[in-house]
């Protein structure tokens, strides 16, 4: 029997392959070590290649390619159901090859090297800012132990710092003060460093320039989805493409009931982050813009809690921001386009 559908479960050293023809009758089930993954593939004809969308796929999806295979990458929870009984490697393969065939299945796109480069840095800021946060967040607490406090914003941590010299903090306390504010002037300044990396690529790239022309979003936030969205026709509309963001309510509808709940917080959590940090700064000046149609944020804030305003802005970015993406054009405000 010759194999059309494999599908692989890949690991850090041992992989599982499950190899079925057409049919969809089972040929072989094979384990195979890391070094003999791309020799194993080389013997086989072109045929459609199945993996979970989890670490390591996409540089295993673009050498299956380079091979002459049709690689797919699916959504590990879309793939679960199709697990029967216990899960083993040869399970979760088994599974892989039987979604892959699915003609409902979604797929996820494969990421180039550069995508995932650019991904990286997004990630790296990420984790900085975190970091960036803890040792704020410790050398406020630390201090006030003194009776020194600083007003909120990572802006006042600066002026915070400069009291270490005050006469009520002890010399040990102010030694072991002095090593988180050196960590913290340290990760600031990596952080700009990344941030002005991000800014002159962004400036380079059109599509970028034309998502950051959206109020709300700047130029991390643009560059941040035009990595992550190589394509963005795979998404019918842009209530899907906000819906993927996570920025929808989930449903538990039944018996023609519909029940909405909270945001499903599903899809990709940084950049549903960078929204809703962009949509509560733009709407902070909305009453400078009230002449640009920005009316509704007020009648929305009269009728509901600021965080459900601020999830409903950042939802109407996302569906502007994938309008701009398909039909190529600049964000114009509702004045501009009742001229």
């Amino acid at each position: 029997m010759e194999i059309s559908v494999i599908g692989l479960d890949v690991a850090k050293q041992v992989f599982q392959v499950h190899a079925a023809d057409a049919a969809g009758r089972t040929v072989a089930q094979i384990k195979l070590r890391r070094a003999q993954v791309l020799d194993y593939f080389r013997t086989l004809p072109p045929c459609l290649v199945g993996l979970e969308a989890c670490a390591t796929a996409h540089y295993w999806a673009r050498e299956l390619s380079a091979l002459g295979h049709t690689v797919r990458l699916m959504p590990p929870a879309y793939v679960k159901p199709y697990v029967k009984r216990n899960k083993t490697d040869a399970a979760d393969a088994q599974a892989i090859a039987e979604a892959l065939t699915r003609p409902t299945m979604r797929f996820v796109p494969v990421k180039s090297a550069d995508q995932q480069a650019m991904l990286m840095l997004h990630r790296t800021r990420e984790l900085l800012v975190r970091q960036r946060t803890m040792l704020a967040t410790a050398l406020r607490a630390h201090l006030a132990e003194f009776g020194i406090i600083a007003p909120q914003g990572i802006q006042r941590v600066e002026k915070l710092a400069a009291q270490l010299h005050d006469p009520s903090v002890p010399p040990l306390a102010r030694d072991a003060l002095n090593l988180l504010v050196e960590q913290l002037a340290s990760t600031w300044k990596q952080i700009d460093t990344i941030e002005m990396q991000l800014i002159a690529i962004h400036r380079t790239q059109a599509v970028s320039r034309r998502l950051a022309s959206i109020p709300g979003v700047g130029p991390i936030t643009a560059m941040a989805i035009t990595s992550t969205v190589s394509d963005p026709t795979m998404f019918r509309s842009g209530r899907e493409f906000a819906a993927w963001l996570g920025l929808t309510p989930k449903s538990h509808s039944s018996g023609g009931k519909d029940r909405l709940g909270r945001i499903s917080k599903r899809g990709d959590r940084y950049i549903r982050h960078l929204l809703y940090v962009g949509a509560g700064n733009a709407i902070r000046f909305a009453k400078a813009r009230a002449a640009a149609g920005e009316n509704w944020i007020r009648g929305l804030q009269q009728r509901r809690p600021p965080k459900v305003v601020i999830i409903a802005l950042a939802n109407k970015m996302a569906r502007i921001a994938w309008a701009l993406m398909v039909r190529e054009q600049p964000f114009r405000s509702p004045a501009q386009s009742t001229l």
